[in-house]
């Protein structure tokens, strides 16, 4: 069985997360929310606090090692956090060092930009941070899916119909080992 990491704290937009944790589970995945303290994380929808979801594990409890893929939703507030917390980091690159399947929407790419794996990388994300991508060296492009090596990105919930087909397509090919001529 397909094991996913979906790291979010306080503050992710809801349906970035309803959404895809849905369509993964759907397809006979285990999700995971993993977040920066146990208990329950609040979601935020439209322009308000809004739902808690349960906190499956920790940053502390897990390793890149112990799934196939992993997904961050959006929100302003939940990547902001996340970017400052070292742990988190190492966590997000260790999935682009294992090749695998990883997931941003929205305003999500900030904590991928802090992590400093988005240089040379095709991408998109919600029209307010495409020049902190390009900054870091992302080929940006207004896509409402982009796909590239098993990295998937998307702009907004509107998107979410588009990102959660290429998420759950992305992660039954697995592994993406560079191509090398």
């Amino acid at each position: 069985m397909k094991r996913i990491a979906i790291l979010a704290t306080n503050g992710f937009e809801e349906s970035e997360l309803k959404s895809p944790k849905e369509a993964m589970e759907k397809e006979g995945f285990q999700v995971d929310i993993v977040s920066l303290e146990s208990g329950e994380i609040k979601g935020w929808a439209d322009g308000n606090w809004s739902n808690s979801y349960k906190v499956d594990k920790t940053i502390d409890q897990v390793a890149a090692k112990d799934y196939n893929a992993l997904m961050l939703p959006g929100g302003v507030i939940n990547p902001d956090k996340l970017r400052r917390e070292g742990k988190v980091l190492t966590f997000v690159r260790d999935f682009f060092k294992q090749e695998k399947p990883v997931a941003a929407i929205c305003h999500a790419s900030w904590t991928l930009i802090s992590a400093e794996v988005v240089k040379g990388r095709k991408m998109t994300s919600f029209h307010s941070i495409k020049d902190d991508l390009v900054n870091a060296g992302a080929h940006w492009v207004d896509e409402e899916v982009v796909v590239d090596q098993g990295f998937v990105t998307s702009r907004n919930p509107d998107d979410l119909p588009a990102f959660n087909s290429k998420l759950v397509e992305e992660i039954k090919e697995g592994k993406h080992e560079e191509q090398h001529a």
